[in-house]
């Protein structure tokens, strides 16, 4: 009796409800969201409604179409999220250094305009910002973020083009002319180094007010690495599949899968996993290790990958004409069972994937919008949930759940509604369709009826928004992916009452 009472406890106590809020769509009068004001507002409204996960997309710096998955740096942190407001609170900015032009539309985001201002601004702050001090100076001498920094300066001083591209002493990281570029350029190279000791005082300064709050914070992991970054520059074919000049001979991608027709040509490098074996896989657990001192949940996406990968001959014309190779499967994962991941199992799922995720322990991914293909033995159909998965309405790659909805034409919705209707009585859960928003709630209510310990809600679905807040559409360059912003009056009280309600009653 006590053994099973204590199971019941455990099992109670895993079952969470999260909203997945990019920090770059928080609301903010800087262009982009930020670590500043916007951010606890949006802690404090995740605690009045009772949530306990806040899940984040990459911190990284964006890269190639404004991506979070297409960084120059597996482990820097994004300049533009730096809250200049914060900055001008201790001092180290200017009033006028606020008044900046980030743009007309307050629901997206101007890149062109933070890579054009946001650096600038904060190079004035940091021609404020007292150097001498020991903490200061214990971080620089620490290091962590000095090839981030010198691979930053460098992409300066060759206007920004990729490292491939730079004349050879540099490319080639050449002892001797880096040693004297960074006797020469030691301010430019503190510069930027600047940038990640600020955006970790702002972040571990929201990470314990969420903490207070009750709010664990899930960070995102893209499982690769853009072809012009810091770790190709500095390893090179000794963790890729590359040559001694950065030329690619197979790269990432997916074949055609459920939110691709024609498959995904990523063109990121692929990994060596036979030489990254023999020092026991240190550069990735090392990256693992970083991601936990920054968040408490980390989901790696793509995870599939690490039992088999899809690589592309770099000649290919489109994603089709790659093939399956092997990965390192659990191996790699071996003294890590116990911490927090959630693994990204989406796309072409197979037994490999299955066994990967059973033997790590690891909890995979349901989304609700893949679950409406006509097989009513369908792994997304809420009623055949595990306890160990997190269930979705959708992700940041997914059309909104209402225009998903919305988009079905007659005999798809009839299905759909029938499915959900179906799904709703399985749960003993109320299903209203008077409305679109009433069909939504009936979704987002479903899930948290259902069996699996944790439930995100993209924050576009808790306020059932349509296509236009779509965050991003796979497979396209769009100025419109990535730039979608909520603003302040999005976070009303009525809302966070619901998913209160919703929270209370399924014990999350």
């Amino acid at each position: 009796m006590e053994r099973s009472e204590k199971s019941c406890k455990q099992e109670k106590t895993q079952r969470k409800a999260g909203v997945l809020m990019p920090v770059s769509a928080l609301p903010s009068a800087e262009g982009i969201g930020t670590l500043g004001a916007g951010a606890y507002a949006f802690v404090d409204w995740l605690a009045s409604a009772g949530i306990k996960i806040w899940q984040v997309l990459p911190l990284v710096p964006t890269g190639y179409g404004d991506s979070p998955y297409q960084s120059c740096a597996s482990d820097a942190l994004n300049y533009y999220f730096i809250d200049l407001q914060t900055l001008a609170n201790v001092g180290l900015l200017e009033k006028d250094d606020l008044s900046t032009d980030w743009g007309t539309d307050p629901r997206r985001i101007d890149y062109g305009k933070l890579f054009a201002c946001k650096a600038d601004i904060l190079r004035k702050a940091f021609a404020r910002f007292d150097q001498a001090t020991a903490e200061w100076k214990a971080f620089l001498a620490e290091g962590k973020y000095e090839d981030f920094a010198l691979f930053m300066s460098l992409k300066r001083k060759f206007s920004y083009r990729p490292w491939a591209e730079w004349d050879l002493p540099y490319k080639k990281r050449e002892e001797k002319a880096l040693a004297a570029y960074k006797d020469a350029q030691k301010e430019e190279i503190e510069f930027w180094q600047f940038t990640q000791y600020i955006f970790l005082k702002q972040w571990g300064a929201l990470h314990a007010y969420a903490r207070e709050k009750g709010v664990e914070i899930m960070g995102d992991m893209p499982i690769y690495v853009a072809h012009d970054s810091v770790e190709t520059w500095k390893y090179g074919k000794e963790l890729f599949i590359m040559d001694g000049e950065g030329n690619l001979s197979l790269l990432a991608g997916v074949p055609p899968d459920a939110f691709s027709e024609e498959g995904q040509f990523w063109g990121n490098p692929i990994y060596d996993w036979e030489k990254m074996k023999e020092d026991g896989y240190a550069w990735w657990k090392q990256r693992i290790d970083h991601q936990f001192s920054l968040f408490d949940i980390v989901r790696i996406d793509h995870f599939r990958a690490f039992d088999r990968y899809y690589a592309i001959p770099a000649t290919a014309q489109t994603a089709k004409e790659g093939e399956w190779l092997d990965g390192p499967k659990a191996d790699l994962f071996a003294d890590m069972k116990e911490k927090q991941i959630v693994a990204e199992d989406l796309g072409v799922i197979d037994d490999g994937v299955r066994a990967l995720l059973k033997e790590t322990g690891y909890a995979g991914m349901k989304v609700f919008e893949f679950a409406f293909n006509g097989d009513p033995e369908n792994e997304y159909l809420p009623s055949l949930y595990n306890r160990n998965c997190v269930a979705y309405t959708g992700t940041h790659d997914n059309d909104t759940l209402r225009a998903f909805i919305e988009k079905m034409d007659k005999k798809e919705r009839k299905y759909f509604e029938k499915t959900l209707e179906d799904e709703c009585l399985s749960a003993d859960v109320g299903y209203v369709t008077e409305t679109i928003e009433d069909e939504c709630k009936s979704v987002i209510e479903l899930l948290m009826a259902s069996k699996a310990n944790t439930v995100i809600v993209p924050m576009q679905d808790v306020l059932c928004f349509g296509e236009e807040a779509r965050l991003n559409a796979p497979a396209t360059l769009s100025q419109e992916n990535w730039t979608f912003r909520f603003i302040e009056t999005d976070l009303g009280r009525k809302k966070a009452a619901w998913l209160k309600r919703l929270v209370e009653e399924y014990d999350r």
